[in-house]
């Protein structure tokens, strides 16, 4: 066990949708993997014992199709505490600190509840002398905008300092980013190119097939923007674009990609197409004449040496034709057309698949047999695996239990990527709507002359 390991977890919201979904069956890999082995107390206000609460958490691992009969499983809820409480009662932070013993000093705060209660609840923790020493790990979203976001850190940093906050965003936990990660520092052949130099433009897609289905009223108060662009997307663009840790190692990561974020250009009106699917006005929750965009795709300038002049966009949306997430990197073409290929010259594009599975393709060019100098593409594919070998959560919530902060955003660049979105947020450019199984409204204008767009294939 590491020695910056803490002596509990606190799960604020414990008998919410997240800890049903993702927390539980987490907690078990964490077991699994000897990383959890300390207490883990939930506090909420739902009536219940403890025994209650451990049912609740064994009702999760079924739901999530897990047994809670096998030994990790058992000792996972063994080890649950469980104090229920009002977060506005100063005396439910007691009774917390009651039933964590004088033996917790340093202790894992993980609040799943919305921003609005982050404040009480670091105040509570601080008003019983808990504060101290101990980590807060917090759900995005951290903020709606750059105003709440800088407001909401400083609340935050009246009990706990900055190194002390894990920001989640649970893509960082996803599997086939780290392997994106992986991929750019572990083979000499691939980062040497990433420049300037030789990248003609840059693409990412996030495609999701499905609608919003029952979560109208969160996502009409959200939209693409706000959703997955200013969090999701530019951590993955960061991921791709950001310069190589330092010797400091692992930690150094987040600083480069925070340095990356903070050198993009804010976005004006002419960088944003929107779009909404047809029939988003009819579901559940959503507003009538609702303005909230289901797709956006965003034209990008980063202001660094590395990455001068080369054009990125971004696109997200749901309906779309498939569920997927990929990054396109496409290579200038040669200085000499050798062949006389004329407008068939074809470049060479490097594509990471980042959801649902991973995978790395190299795009080649080479000649057709026979006569003549037809050119013939075909990829080059690494392994490609069907999904993660631990959920999300399970390297999220193991990361913060042991100190480990690259996983986590840090404040400057969550402020950073609000300063990206925010002219293009609210009713910025028309709105048109799109077919459900399109791939959005035309977003062509945002592309260099001569460029498409790269759509995912599954």
């Amino acid at each position: 066990m590491s020695a910056d390991q803490v002596d509990a977890l606190v799960i604020f919201g414990a008998t919410g949708d997240l800890a049903k979904l993702e927390t539980f069956p987490a907690l078990v890999g964490l077991v699994e993997r000897g990383v959890l082995d300390v207490p883990v107390m939930g506090v909420a206000k739902s009536g219940w014992r403890v025994e209650q609460f451990r049912d609740y958490a064994a009702a999760s691992l079924k739901l999530n199709n897990m047994d809670p009969t096998t030994p990790a499983a058992v000792k996972m809820l063994d080890l649950l505490k469980y104090v229920d409480g009002d977060l506005d009662d100063p005396q439910t932070y007691q009774w917390m600190k009651n039933e964590l013993g004088d033996g917790a000093k340093k202790i894992l705060f993980y609040l799943e509840v919305p921003p609005f209660l982050f404040g009480r609840i670091a105040e509570g923790i601080s008003g019983v002398g808990l504060a101290a020493g101990s980590r807060v790990m917090v759900e995005k979203p951290f903020g709606n905008d750059l105003a709440s976001a800088l407001a909401l850190n400083d609340t935050i940093h009246k009990f706990f300092p900055e190194e002390s906050v894990y920001r989640v965003d649970h893509w960082l936990g996803l599997d086939p980013v780290e392997s994106l990660m992986f991929a750019r520092f572990a083979n000499s052949i691939i980062e040497p190119l990433l420049n300037r130099n030789y990248v003609r433009s840059i693409q990412i897609t996030m495609a999701e097939a499905f609608d919003v289905a029952d979560r109208g009223s969160f996502y009409d108060k959200t939209g693409a923007i706000k959703d997955v662009i200013q969090n999701h997307m530019l951590q993955v663009l960061a991921t791709v674009l950001a310069d190589p840790p330092d010797g400091s190692g692992l930690d150094s990561w987040i600083s480069s990609k925070a340095r990356l974020i903070g050198a993009i250009r804010p976005l004006a009106a002419g960088d944003v197409v929107k779009g909404q699917y047809d029939g988003y006005l009819s579901v559940d929750g959503v507003a009538a004449g609702s303005k909230t965009e289901t797709f956006a795709a965003v034209r990008l300038t980063a202001d660094t040496w590395r990455w001068d002049g080369v054009p990125i966009v971004i696109r997200a949306g749901k309906c779309l034709s498939v569920t997927a997430t990929d990054v396109f990197i496409d290579f200038k073409q040669p200085p000499r057309d050798v062949f006389a290929l004329g407008d068939v010259l074809t470049s060479n594009m490097l594509r990471f698949r980042v959801w649902p599975e991973s995978q790395a393709a190299l795009t080649l060019v080479g000649k057709k047999p026979g006569g003549g100098w037809a050119p013939e593409v075909q990829d080059l594919n690494f392994s490609q695996h069907p999904g993660a070998d631990m959920r999300p959560y399970d390297r999220l919530i193991g990361a913060a239990l042991g100190g480990e902060r690259w996983l986590f955003a840090q404040q400057d660049t969550v402020e950073a990527a609000w300063r990206v979105v925010d002219p293009i947020l609210g009713e910025v450019g028309p709105l048109p709507t799109y077919p459900r199984g399109s791939w959005g409204p035309d977003a062509a204008a945002l592309l260099p002359a001569g460029e498409t767009w790269y759509n995912p294939v599954t």
